[in-house]
């Protein structure tokens, strides 16, 4: 990365391994670094197997950055108008903020608000409440722990919660903490959002974290999105945020989350080759968005 170029640019674990057992903590931290990312972002799903003091100090050694994201489970989900499901969701996000802090990082995001999912029905303004008021709880903690919480806008096969950046938008303004900052992701937003630009613009400097995947999660360049005009918005909002490299293939992706995600195919089998190319054309893109200052 040049001096003047200053978003994080990162890579989701995925790409490198399926699980976080630590020989695959320890390949995706070798690789992250080699390739010439900033950060490293990974997805707790896998929590209960994640060593957060031995990967705190490969990160470190690698002079890597982290984040961390998740979804939650219909078993325990914070929109869900059962108590006992919503506490069961609220010990989740409690114990995948902990292991954010843990890693050293300073974003946990995600579909926090719900299990990652396609639901049978629309979400109940019970459930929206419990929602709200999971994620106001767990903003104080994250505020004392100096870490910013996202909300990722996913697709409605995933999600009934937040779809676009206008309800993630009524839902941070709902939940109120300064620490809470929206997530825009470009494989969701394709499915959407009416295009990648005015999203960009609506959310502004509320934006905190963005992932970067093509409309079918493969090589970046290699589907019809609009990635140009989308970092010609991050750069119009003059956005400084990380910017991370999301893709999944069903020849990396642990089985349990590869079905979570319907990732039926292997839309690649390098992850070497994938992620050597999209840290170039991240790169690329970023360079050319942003005005020259003079």
């Amino acid at each position: 990365m040049s001096d003047t170029q200053t978003n994080p640019l990162g890579v989701h674990a995925l790409v490198w391994a399926g699980d976080t057992s630590a020989a695959s903590v320890e390949r995706a931290v070798r690789e992250t670094a080699a390739v010439g990312f900033d950060l490293l972002e990974f997805s707790l799903h896998d929590l209960d197997n994640l060593d957060v003091p031995a990967t705190k100090v490969l990160l470190e050694d690698a002079g890597l950055q982290v984040a961390c994201s998740r979804g939650l489970a219909f078993d325990a989900d914070v929109s869900s108008d059962d108590p006992a499901v919503v506490a069961r969701g609220a010990d989740l996000l409690a114990a995948s903020l902990a292991a954010t802090v843990g890693l050293g990082g300073k974003v946990f995001t995600g579909a926090l608000y719900s299990a990652l999912g396609k639901y049978p029905r629309p979400l109940t303004a019970a459930g929206r409440a419990n929602a709200v008021a999971v994620i106001k709880d767990l903003a104080t903690q994250a505020a004392s722990d100096d870490v910013t919480l996202g909300l990722e806008i996913c697709n409605r096969y995933e999600t009934n919660v937040v779809n676009t950046a206008r309800d993630a938008l009524r839902l941070a303004d709902d939940i109120g903490a300064d620490n809470v900052k929206i997530h825009l992701d470009t494989y969701h937003m394709n499915i959407e959002e009416d295009d990648l630009v005015r999203p960009v613009l609506e959310v502004g400097d509320r934006l905190g974290y963005v992932h970067i995947g093509e409309n079918h999660r493969g090589h970046l360049g290699s589907g019809h999105l609009d990635l140009t005009g989308f970092f010609h918005a991050l750069g119009d909002i003059d956005y400084r945020g990380p910017i991370t490299f999301e893709s999944f293939s069903s020849a990396v992706v642990a089985e349990g989350l590869s079905n979570d995600l319907a990732v039926w195919r292997d839309l690649w089998t390098d992850g070497r080759e994938l992620a050597e190319h999209a840290c170039v054309y991240l790169t690329t893109l970023l360079a050319v968005s942003r005005p020259a200052r003079v």
